[in-house]
């Protein structure tokens, strides 16, 4: 009888916490520490500074990845500097996705940010990125403060009515919420390892 009660107790507790496969917002992240492409190890906790972060996962080869590539690296030049650093993440499995081809491009587009290996994928996964791009900015304490897309016109940035990462940055600049907080992340999806 005990342990059909300790059985019960545990499904329930379950049922009440269900575990989560990827952070939705307000969910607190945990620290991740991957290999940059100058061959260093990086860590959210490595920022002491910060007031928050705005991690990024992205691709070599995919074209939406591409074509907001100038506009990660204009993300980096207005926020860096005000305690929001780029971090990009590459969890995609395949040759134009190596680490080799990841080091070419951040040297051919001169990034100022860490670009990061995933190799394990965990930390995509964790996350619950699915797309190139697809950005999580998190406060200081690893809050999700929103989750999605850049903006809302991932072909061309002269099209842009809404800045979404921008507008969520500013929002926790000067303490304020996040009034959109999720969007849909579009772009090519992650390609995962098989087995």
């Amino acid at each position: 009888m005990k342990q059909i009660l300790v059985l019960v107790c545990s499904v329930l507790l379950i049922a009440a916490n269900p575990i989560k496969d990827r952070y939705e917002v307000g969910d607190r992240a945990t620290d991740f520490k991957l290999k940059n492409v100058d061959g260093k190890m990086i860590a959210l906790g490595d920022y002491k500074n910060a007031s928050g972060y705005i991690v990024i996962f992205d691709s070599n080869t995919c074209p939406y990845s591409k074509a907001y590539n100038q506009r990660i690296i204009k993300l980096d030049e207005k926020y860096s500097n005000k305690g929001f650093p780029v971090i990009t993440i590459n969890a995609n499995e395949g040759s134009g996705d190596s680490y080799e081809n990841m080091v070419k491009i951040s040297k051919k587009k001169s990034y100022k940010f860490p670009y990061l290996i995933d190799e394990t994928q965990e930390v995509a996964k964790a996350y619950g990125a699915t797309n190139t791009p697809h950005v999580f900015v998190l406060s200081k304490d690893l809050k999700v403060a929103y989750i999605g897309a850049i903006d809302d016109n991932p072909r061309n940035e002269a099209g842009v009515t809404k800045r979404y990462v921008e507008d969520a940055v500013d929002a926790l600049m000067n303490n304020k919420s996040v009034l959109v907080a999720k969007t849909k992340a579009i772009g090519c999806g992650i390609k995962w390892k098989r087995g």
